[in-house]
């Protein structure tokens, strides 16, 4: 029994001093953090106590802002370390095991100062030795300390007689209350705390704020079209309580955009390895070798500049970790909607910009349970809406009833889905973006069956429109046109305004039509459809694109048709005029050494046939006459072999020459 009071009074003592600081206050982004504030009266000697979850602790070091509203400063924040609980267990000089008794933990301090009372007298001494003896038979278990008391004798005191034991030693209590706080802390292996310190005594007011991860808000509207007017338009925040505490009458607030948010390791300890280091004297002395110099020595280099600290996020007084400053909020008109359709809520949310992001405060103190979320209304107004219907070549044969959203309401729309009711019933849904105030959206939520569309392609040959030449390469730029025409047919005996997306294609402009709107991937013309009819809409486009040749391999006859273009230029039509002169002069060369080598290779031929001849005549008796007259024609053939080879040097001799003056037409070709 002895043993259970003295450990709950320090437990006690320890935890005691810690007081919790209940959450006021709650905004929630779309990044995956939430800002959490958190405010409390502390009494003299507590110290404020924060719980959180193992893994936010990162988050929770990397944001932490505190204030002392009663005008102290705060000494300093502890929180529980990282380390494994028996490496934080081995810092302390004693052991209690688990289901330790009180001589156990006694007999561990061996040598420590103790106070027993015992009725009316207090007893002191130093720890010699402490145990436990077991119960035999009818004798009951004792439980003993043996002391050496002040007056030097050695003392056994019955443990089970004292009505209290006391450690006189301040700093052995301090060491036992750690010790039992870290045992404490660690029934729970997912919590860590996190202590502040102030530096002033008596009451005071203490506030922190922070940024935990949390579960993004959902958003969700509702267009509810009425029979005559702007339809209304209903925003829903979706809030999930995730952050392990309840939330009870706070503040609650939800910031549309995406801020940047990341992860640091902060809580786990980081350990270096250092380098091993002595004085220069403490070693032997080694001789140097010094190496010969091959330049002059260069001028030395100013030293870096000190390294400049990071800026800081603009932010002014209040600001949540650069991310958001609360102010003064202008209330928005609710609407009251007389209409079925409506839901019926009390109040909207205020909104703000804060910079690029939007914020809705609700108004009226929010509860929500760990563990439960709550659907909140932050938005009920009426809204510049028209209907249309959008077609685009994926939807296939129908367009797509759908809406041009005009936000009109002078808040930024948080992106989400949005559920459409039309003449008091379901008409479908859609997905809309986050849009900013007197922006605008389209949003399609049902097909259209009484709209069919269909396309039909036609193209044009390509016209060359420029040439381009620069050392021997001709550039032609060619346009060639495209037309896609859309039949639209209205089966509704009513009007419609049609939007037609036609895709934005790199390297083509249009030609005749002008679009309504233009988007990264699309233009968006806007058709006016009358009641029962059907119209055509057709789209020119043209695609502009280069071609290249290199003029040493174009014929004659493709260079003069470049030359009949009207598009040429003057003085590129003379320049290609004259390469198409020369080359042709360079053909009739080629075709005349052609003629002189085969006349060459024929009588060469015609030749080697004679002297066949005249060798087999020799033979043969009586054909001396034949002979010569084989002679004779040799010699003739000789004589004309020897003017065809004059002829072809002279040909290959003009050759070179048109060569080199059509190279250096082809190399001089600009224009």
């Amino acid at each position: 029994m002895l043993k259970r009071i003295l450990l709950m009074e320090v437990a006690l003592v320890a935890i005691a001093a810690a007081a919790d600081l209940p959450i006021r206050e709650v905004t929630l982004y779309k990044h995956g953090v939430g800002f959490f504030g958190r405010a409390g009266e502390l009494k003299a000697g507590e110290t404020a106590r924060l719980d959180f979850k193992a893994a936010d602790m990162n988050d929770v070091l990397k944001s932490l802002t505190i204030v002392d509203r009663s005008g102290g400063v705060i000494a300093g924040v502890r929180y529980d370390a990282s380390e494994p609980l028996e490496k934080r267990l081995q810092e302390f000089p004693f052991d209690v095991e688990k289901e330790a008794s009180l001589p156990a933990l006694l007999d561990h301090m061996k040598g420590a100062r103790l106070e027993l009372r015992l009725g009316s007298d207090t007893i002191a001494g130093t720890i010699v030795s402490a145990r436990r003896q077991a119960a035999a038979g009818p004798t009951p278990e004792r439980e003993s300390v043996v002391l050496l008391t002040d007056t030097g004798e050695i003392r056994v005191f019955d443990l089970g007689a004292a009505s209290s034991v006391k450690l006189t030693d301040p700093k052995l209590q301090g060491l036992m209350r750690d010790f039992l706080s870290v045992l404490s802390g660690s029934r729970s292996k997912d919590r860590r705390s996190v202590y502040i310190d102030a530096a002033t005594t008596g009451t005071r007011q203490l506030a922190a704020s922070y940024m935990t991860p949390s579960a993004v808000w959902k958003s969700s509207y509702r267009l509810i079209f009425a029979p005559q007017g702007q339809p209304t338009l209903e925003g829903w925040a979706i809030v999930d309580n995730t952050s392990g505490d309840d939330w009870s009458n706070v503040k609650l607030s939800v910031v549309s955009g995406r801020p940047i948010s990341f992860i640091t390791q902060l809580y786990e300890p980081r350990y270096v390895n250092r380098p091993f280091a002595e004085l220069a004297e403490n070693r032997a002395v080694a001789p140097v070798v010094f190496q010969g110099a091959m330049e002059a020595r260069a001028a030395a280099s100013p030293a870096p500049p000190p390294p400049v600290a990071q800026a800081r996020a603009a932010g002014g007084a209040g600001g949540r970790g650069g991310v958001a400053v609360r102010g003064g909020l202008d209330k928005s008109e609710s609407f009251q909607s007389n209409e079925i359709e409506s839901s019926s809520i009390g109040g909207t949310a205020d909104g703000r910009d804060l910079g690029e992001l939007f914020e809705y405060s609700f108004a009226t103190p929010v509860s929500v349970k760990q563990g439960e979320s709550a659907m909140l209304p932050f938005l009920q107004q009426k809204i510049n809406t028209r209907k249309l219907l959008i077609y685009m070549e994926s939807f296939g044969l129908h367009p797509m009833n759908s809406a041009e959203i005009s936000n009109s309401t002078g808040k930024t729309l948080d992106g989400g889905p949005i559920t459409v009711y039309d003449a008091n019933a379901y008409a479908g849904e859609a997905l809309v973006e986050t849009l900013k105030a007197g922006d605008k959206r389209l949003i399609s939520y049902a097909v259209d069956l009484g709209t069919r569309i269909t396309e039909a392609f036609g193209s044009k040959a390509a016209v060359t429109r420029e040439f381009h030449a620069r050392r021997g390469i001709l550039t032609t730029k060619l346009a060639a046109e495209e037309t896609r025409t859309y039949t639209v047919r209205n089966i509704d005996k009513k009007a419609k305004t049609l939007i037609l997306e036609h895709p934005l294609r790199p390297g083509y402009t249009l030609l005749t039509q002008k679009p309504s709107e233009k988007t990264p991937a699309n233009y968006r013309f806007e058709l006016q459809l009358a009641a029962g009819a059907t119209q055509e809409f057709a789209v020119n486009e043209e695609r502009v694109f280069d071609q290249t040749y290199a003029v040493s391999s174009l014929t004659p006859d493709i260079l003069v048709d470049f030359v009949a273009n009207k598009a040429l230029s003057d003085v590129g039509r003379r320049q290609l005029q004259a390469i198409a002169d020369k080359k042709r002069q360079v053909a009739e060369n080629d075709r005349a050494l052609a003629g002189a080598e085969k006349q060459i290779n024929d009588i060469s031929n015609d030749e080697d046939r004679v002297r066949r001849n005249i060798s087999s005549l020799n033979n043969v008796a009586g054909q001396q006459q034949q002979v010569q007259n084989y002679a004779r024609q040799l010699d003739a053939a000789e004589q004309q072999m020897a003017a065809l080879r004059d002829r072809q040097a002279l040909l290959q001799k003009t050759k070179a020459s048109l060569q080199v003056e059509l190279d250096r037409l082809i190399e001089s070709l600009t224009f």
